[in-house]
């Protein structure tokens, strides 16, 4: 290959890279989650200008939903722990989500080792700078698998 020809695919990629997102790729976020219990992702952010939100939770692993299932939850941060708790009580058949509980503002299904499950949500009522959460209300699990959502401006 002439290095003029390198150069230039060079500048192109660079360009490329440099290109802004569209807004439907901010408002898409995928996080995954595994059998040592984490998620590989401590903060997640999406621009204010997002109306809905889609998360996609993969769970990377291989050990079944009963064993070492998660889910993803979104509150505010203060209603975390509590949410978790009221969660444990709610059991598996309501993804430990307790019924219609208003500090809930977004959570997706439980799932299993190799199994995908996505959530879409209105961030229409959040505040850019506003504490909010994700953690997965499997019990035991919100302690070391949560993180910060951030809306930004």
């Amino acid at each position: 290959m002439k290095k003029t020809h390198y150069l230039a695919g060079i500048a192109l990629l660079s360009a490329t890279a440099a290109m802004p997102t569209f807004a439907a790729d901010e408002c898409t976020l995928d996080i995954n989650s595994n059998d040592a219990m984490q998620f590989d992702q401590k903060e997640l952010s999406v621009p204010a200008t997002c109306e809905e939100v889609t998360l996609n939770l993969h769970h990377t692993g291989t050990m079944a939903k009963n064993v070492m299932g998660h889910n993803w939850v979104l509150t505010a941060t203060e209603d975390m722990q509590p949410v978790a708790t009221d969660g444990m009580n709610a059991g598996a058949d309501n993804d430990y989500i307790k019924e219609d509980d208003d500090r809930v503002i977004a959570h997706t299904e439980v799932v299993g080792g190799g199994e995908s499950t996505s959530v879409t949500f209105s961030i229409a009522d959040l505040n850019a700078g506003d504490d909010y959460s994700f953690f997965c209300s499997f019990p035991g699990h919100v302690s070391i698998m949560n993180g910060k959502f951030n809306i930004t401006e």
